[in-house]
């Protein structure tokens, strides 16, 4: 397991008024610094904290995002109404009904 490879956030607390560090597969672990820098430094001592303690105690230690396999395939579920609309778009452009979902995902 790469600590590295775990997806690490900083951003600004208005309530707290400091920076705050966050870790995507960790979401209940965080970590406030005045500084961007200090809080990433934060958050990842806590999660290496976090994952020494799962290791220890023999539980599962989440995947980095980074490191999983995806498939490019996944299914959405939409009204009929939504589905039809979708499609005389994707035919009035040429274009396949995917190809249409795909750039609206992206755009």
């Amino acid at each position: 397991m790469n600590l590295n490879h775990y997806t690490y956030r900083v951003t600004w607390s208005p309530e707290d008024n400091e920076h705050l560090g966050l870790c995507v597969e960790f979401p209940s672990l965080s970590w406030l610094a005045e500084t961007p820098e200090l809080a990433l430094v934060g958050i990842r001592q806590v999660v290496a904290d976090v994952v020494g303690d799962l290791q220890s105690s023999g539980e599962t230690i989440p995947q980095p995002l980074a490191e999983k396999h995806y498939s490019g395939e996944f299914r959405v579920r939409i009204p009929p109404e939504l589905h039809r609309l979708l499609a005389l778009q994707a035919a009035e452009q040429g274009i396949s009904l995917n190809r249409l979902a795909s750039a609206k995902l992206a755009g």
